[in-house]
């Protein structure tokens, strides 16, 4: 059996950076781990090529070549794996499809023409797909009833994908999460019990990525790395010496819930494992709200001193905001601007709340005739609410324009980057110098010339370096690459600012829908 594994194509996001991947010669930030899992767990006399789409096409000698094709998606990247989906029928291929994305909306692959669709988690559903290809069958859904134990997931086929394209590896040591956040959907694919691989198993994985010869970054996937705080820990310990024998050969930055603030143990173990930086879901400083969506994990300390807490243990914060929940307040955008200069983040992801398929927030808004027709949740900064919001969808939209605009001025960037690293905690550990790439030394003179040069930033530029040399030289060319970073957003700012604004031109001139008042506000105006 020739498998031909596709995956489809990003558009523009947080995450995407293509300015910064662009100065030191890379396509695309990850590869796809779930297709190199894929891989892995189907039959190994089977033969496999991949193909991100994210750096170049399928050709057509690869379509003839095949005679299944795989593909796996994120709601993100819903659009191009329709379009795929009906290439490939169109040459007459058998197509299977799986991922976040098909799980929770498995109609719309469907109705393209995908075959197969093989549901929930592959260690449980590819085998009942291949069973079926051996039966001769042409078409099914594959779903499982339980959580697989990914103790026994295999390595990742690491050797399909093309290093060359691509800035960092991923790897994942867990899924699930504990807590109960309503929009989130990570506990509705994978469970609130997390799940964790042997430290073993992962150190295999790193075994087989120093073989290949990768030698950059890599992130941790987890959606909660430190959601299994006693299998993590065991983990770390043994992280830590793999890393001392090799001579630190990676770095690494993950996901994780802002608890960890609350145990030094932890982030000591991560900063000696070779941890750089922590994705943090802050979401909003309004605590009314994070009550209201049950994240009340967030609620439980000072969410500034807990972000200041993690920078001094020596891990960069990146922070997810959301605007847009029930009952929130005008300002919100201006509140989460204030937050992040205050609790010194360099980097945010900030996005208006989306109600995504399956999770108990698209539930209750369901319920509650709440959603707007032929809008699905999708995560990205570029997109409007899909439901009616509390207060004016206008009103939430431009808040949040300028919020992200301010986050993202090159003067108050450099600022929040600088006072983060100067509170940083250094490393005990130190990597063995090295010459750096070519490619690395033209990308940090093209960003001193547009920032140190250039731009209206430059005396801060050549100030604030020249501190963090003075102060903590140890993450100097740490603070340089994420002083890079705003390459990105300097470009993508104006993005999010066009694509919101034409499509609020759009929905305003389709007539506004009035604010959502919930029943209780309705009581106690008729009672009043």
């Amino acid at each position: 059996m020739r498998v031909l594994l596709v995956y489809p194509i990003f558009p523009k996001t947080f995450w995407s950076y293509e300015k910064i991947l662009a100065l030191v010669n890379r396509k695309v930030l990850l590869p796809p781990l779930g297709l190199v899992t894929v891989a892995a767990i189907l039959p190994q006399e089977w033969e496999f090529k991949l193909v991100d789409r994210n750096i170049r096409p399928v050709t057509e000698a690869e379509w003839a070549w095949a005679d299944l094709v795989i593909f796996s998606a994120m709601i993100v990247q819903k659009q191009d794996l329709l379009d795929q989906i009906r290439e490939a029928k169109k040459r007459g291929k058998l197509v299977a499809v799986g991922g976040p994305y098909p799980t929770s909306t498995p109609t719309e692959p469907k109705a393209a023409g995908a075959d197969f669709l093989i549901l929930d988690e592959g260690e449980i559903t590819l085998p009942m797909f291949v069973e079926a290809i051996q039966r001769g069958e042409t078409s099914g859904t594959l779903r499982a009833t339980e959580k697989p134990d990914v103790t026994s997931t295999p390595i990742p086929r690491f050797d399909l994908l093309d290093f060359d394209a691509y800035d960092m590896m991923s790897i994942q040591f867990s899924r699930g999460c504990p807590f109960q956040c309503e929009f989130c959907d990570i506990i509705v694919l994978y469970g609130r019990k997390p799940r964790t691989k042997a430290p073993a198993q992962l150190l295999s994985e790193l075994d087989y990525l120093y073989e290949l010869g990768w030698r950059r970054g890599v992130f941790m996937v987890d959606d909660n790395f430190i959601g299994n705080k006693r299998n993590v820990k065991l983990l770390l310990k043994e992280l830590k010496v793999w890393m001392q024998q090799h001579n630190y050969p990676f770095r690494f930055d993950t996901e994780a819930s802002v608890d960890l603030a609350q145990d030094p143990e932890l982030m000591e173990l991560m900063v000696e494992s070779g941890f750089a930086a922590v994705f943090l879901g802050i979401e909003t400083p309004d605590e009314e709200s994070l009550q209201l969506t049950k994240k009340f994990q967030n609620t439980r300390s000072s969410l500034v001193e807990s972000v200041q807490s993690i920078i001094k243990a020596g891990l960069r914060p990146m922070a997810g905001f959301i605007i847009g929940f029930d009952g929130e307040k005008s300002g919100a955008g201006d509140r989460i601007v204030r937050f992040a200069e205050q609790a010194a983040i360099p980097s945010t992801t900030f996005a208006m709340l989306q109600a995504l398929p399956d999770t108990a927030l698209w539930h209750r808004l369901k319920k509650e005739g709440r959603l707007r027709e032929n809008k699905d949740g999708n995560i990205n900064q570029t997109t409007l609410m899909n439901f009616i919001a509390t207060r004016p969808l206008e009103e939430i939209a431009r808040e949040y324009v300028e919020a992200f605009c301010d986050l993202y001025d090159p003067v108050k960037y450099l600022d929040r980057t600088y006072r983060c690293f100067l509170m940083m905690g250094t490393p005990k550990w130190k990597a063995p110098f090295k010459m750096p790439e070519w490619v690395v030394v033209k990308a940090l003179l093209i960003v001193i010339w547009r920032q140190g040069i250039k731009r209206e930033t430059r005396w801060k530029f050549w100030h604030h370096l020249f501190s963090i040399i003075k102060h903590n030289p140890g993450i100097a060319e740490h603070y340089l690459a994420t002083c890079a970073h705003n390459e990105h957003f300097l470009e993508y700012r104006q993005i999010v600012r066009d694509q919101i604004e034409s499509q609020l031109a759009e929905y305003l001139a389709q007539g506004a829908e009035k604010p959502y008042v919930p029943e209780k506000e309705k009581t106690e105006v008729l009672a009043g």
